[in-house]
């Protein structure tokens, strides 16, 4: 069974997010998103809110798991037998930032392989810093967010929110 680990922060999860992890489920047998806690990095929703959002958001997808994860990646695909690391790019900006971390997390496990896969051309443009943005300007998120994403940063950025 070829197994694909896609992680993040997840801080929300978009529709580019999305793009990714449908895509790599039609190449993987499995697919594992890793909803990363990282307590170095700050994030606007908790790591629960952050697993609703996403479970929610690929709910559908039969061949796709919700797992939330700390400590070092590769660790965390070697525990779910995984033998692939699945990355999405948008720009020429995230490849080096991504291709130090593919390096890097090679070094640390020869048997994890690291995919990069090119953002559909209508999420190219797409960053949960930017949805996060526009949400807190009053602007409109609706078609780069699922529902319950857009409701949930509504709450959150009013105050309103249901999980800490």
């Amino acid at each position: 069974m070829r197994i694909g680990v896609c992680p993040g922060s997840f801080d929300p999860i978009t529709n580019g997010h999305l793009d990714i992890i449908q895509r790599s489920a039609y190449i993987y047998d499995k697919v594992i998103i890793g909803v990363a806690k990282n307590p170095t990095k700050k994030t606007l929703f908790s790591l629960d809110e952050r697993m609703v959002m996403v479970n929610d958001s690929v709910g559908k997808l039969d061949e796709v798991e919700t797992k939330s994860f700390t400590g070092l990646l590769v660790d965390f695909a070697t525990d779910q037998q995984a033998s692939v690391i699945i990355k999405g790019l948008r720009a020429v900006s995230d490849f080096e930032h991504e291709f130090q971390m593919a390096h890097l997390n090679k070094k640390l496990s020869s048997k994890i392989e690291t995919v990069f896969l090119m953002a559909s051309h209508d999420c190219m443009f797409l960053r949960s810093s930017a949805v996060k943005e526009i949400a807190m300007y009053g602007g409109s998120v609706n078609g780069l967010v699922s529902e319950l994403v857009e409701k949930m940063l509504r709450d959150k950025l009013s105050g309103k929110s249901q999980l800490a």
